[in-house]
């Protein structure tokens, strides 16, 4: 045993409960919710004893839906409204058809920009081999003054062919 005010768990044996053991148990409480059903309550120290158990079978979740849960202390003179809570609701299967063909998934804030972005890119690349923007019109500018250039390049080189042509011909 070890002394002072604080104890070491370490290296101490682990005890695990196996599925027999559980399955067990929980024939044994239905047994008990059996009995109770069939024999009905006595006195109210089984029905306070019940409440303490916590059980959590079908008989119990019948009787919460019958009746609206009381709220405890203070909670149930005020009203709260909290816009985290997430209220769960339940859905019809037959609506749950018709929702998945009419509503198109939410997109997050980053993926409708990516898709902006996307169509933004293709419209200019679209426009650009049109020859609409700015950049295209510069780039084609630039375009016909080299090959107007080259052009006269190409001229001076044969007319200097033609001069050596004619140069080694007199000789």
């Amino acid at each position: 045993m070890p002394r002072g005010k604080y104890t070491n768990h370490k290296g101490r044996n682990r005890k695990f409960t196996s599925p027999e053991e559980l399955e067990e148990q929980r024939k044994q409480e239905e047994q008990k919710q059996k009995w109770r059903k069939e024999h009905g309550p006595s006195s109210s120290e089984e029905e306070s004893e019940d409440n303490k158990s916590g059980s959590g079978s079908s008989d119990d979740s019948d009787s919460d839906e019958d009746h609206p849960t009381k709220a405890k202390g203070v909670s149930g003179l005020i009203e709260v409204e909290n816009p985290n809570r997430v209220v769960k609701k339940n859905k019809k299967l037959n609506n749950l058809d018709n929702l998945g063909e009419g509503e198109k998934p939410q997109l997050s804030r980053r993926e409708r920009e990516e898709i902006e972005r996307q169509r933004a890119a293709a419209a200019y690349q679209k426009a650009h081999a049109e020859g609409k923007t700015d950049q295209a019109r510069a780039d084609l500018a630039r375009l016909a003054i080299i090959r107007q250039q080259r052009e006269e390049a190409a001229k001076k080189r044969e007319a200097e062919k033609k001069a050596k042509d004619e140069a080694t011909k007199k000789r």
